[in-house]
């Protein structure tokens, strides 16, 4: 199994609504994600998304892969802002195996390949 792909999640473009829609679910309403001139004031070109936002989609992506219950661990480390207009595709492999587990990574990347987050995360095989 060490090396075996998973199937490629394609996001919907980012939006600004959905950072927004993001900001209110999460409590986290820092202008640098919601208010446009806010963000482009301080140097940023305009709002970005919450890093969090694109480390839930390789969450999404792990339940897509996985049943939630054989998740023992999830780590990510955030490497680029991600800002309104992109497409992000997260893709996934197992990289390493144990008795009782897989251990796997996860990149969400955009269209023009940029790494947005990366992550590692343990599946349980026998749950």
């Amino acid at each position: 199994m060490v090396g075996h792909q998973f199937e490629t999640i394609q996001k919907e473009e980012v939006t600004h609504t959905q950072i927004v829609r993001y900001a209110g679910a999460s409590g986290d309403f820092n202008p640098i994600h919601t208010v446009v001139p806010f963000a482009e004031k301080v140097g940023l070109g305009g709002v970005i998304a919450h890093g969090m936002m694109i480390m839930g989609f390789i969450g999404q992506a792990i339940v897509d892969w996985f049943p939630s219950n054989c998740l023992e661990n999830f780590t990510v480390r955030f490497n680029a802002m991600t800002k309104p207009g992109e497409k992000i595709v997260v893709n996934g492999q197992i990289v390493g195996e144990t008795d009782d587990s897989w251990l796997c990574e996860s990149i969400a990347s955009n269209e023009n390949g940029e790494i947005k987050v990366t992550a590692k995360f343990t599946i349980h095989k026998r749950r």
